[in-house]
């Protein structure tokens, strides 16, 4: 009989938007709150996770209590987890963190895949940027990978999403880092978060993937600021050894407030 192939199971969890504080709100939502119903949204449907990939926007406030609940309650679904710092994040205190060493790494593989975390964040601006550094970095994690398929992820959009607002604060240098992955050929997904919506493309047969908030929702299709009414959610991932790639997102169908008129944050 024919042994069943095991993926490697991934699960995206980005733009938590977290405060030490939990009595503060953003754009009139508890996100701790919603972190933990995304949660067990994650608990309930994924029965067995490798990784947990956690995109970027990680803390509101940039306080150590807002990490730490990240990191915690991330190695409680998985036992393994690796971060990357958004815009709302401060890269260099990521990094200091004293709990945070293993969550830092750039590159995880396992015996058929090759997972490259970049640093799209720019301190104290809205957009993303790949510095030099980062652009080498992809390049050599590439041509280092051996045989294994990549996927390549982000916090920044590095395509436009549609909406103009976003698109101002898109990867505002994807000419080189589109150049790499196009010659790349084991590259089978470009995942990001940051735009707080949904996208599922195939560009050259490579999946482009962005991924619901744990938290508000970006509507899509806008000039301006627009929050949406879709509730959070997450991101499976089954990576198989073949290249083949399964993927979707999950929403919680709990209810959960938010300001739908708010103009900005």
């Amino acid at each position: 009989m024919e042994q069943a192939v095991t993926p490697w199971r991934v699960v995206q969890i980005t733009d938590t938007h977290l405060f030490g504080d939990p009595t503060r709100r953003l754009q009139g939502m508890d996100t701790q709150a919603s972190f933990a119903a995304v949660n067990d949204l994650v608990r309930a449907e994924r029965e067995s996770i490798d990784l947990i990939l956690g995109t970027g926007d990680i803390a509101q406030d940039n306080s150590e209590e807002a990490y730490r609940l990240f990191h915690d309650e991330m190695l409680k679904l998985a036992p393994d987890m690796v971060w990357i710092p958004g815009n709302h994040d401060e890269a260099a205190r990521m990094r200091a963190l004293p709990f945070g060493r293993d969550a830092n790494r750039k590159v995880v593989d396992n015996e058929h895949w090759r997972i490259i975390l970049l640093d799209s964040s720019v301190t104290r601006n809205v957009h993303g940027f790949l510095e030099e550094e980062e652009l080498a970095f992809l390049e050599d994690a590439l041509s280092t990978a051996g045989k294994r398929h990549v996927l390549v992820t982000l916090h920044h959009h590095p395509i436009p999403c549609g909406s103009a607002w976003l698109d101002n604060h898109i990867l505002r240098n994807p000419e080189p880092f589109h150049r790499l992955i196009a010659a790349s050929s084991q590259v089978k997904v470009v995942l990001w978060g940051h735009i707080h919506q949904h996208v599922d493309k195939i560009i050259d047969g490579v999946h482009y993937l962005a991924t619901p908030s744990t938290c508000i929702q970006f509507a899509p299709h806008q000039f301006d600021f627009k929050l949406d009414d879709k509730p959070p959610g997450y991101r499976w991932l089954n990576l198989y050894p073949d290249g083949h790639v399964e993927t979707d997102i999950s929403r919680v169908n709990v209810h959960l407030d938010v300001d739908l008129d708010g103009t900005g944050y």
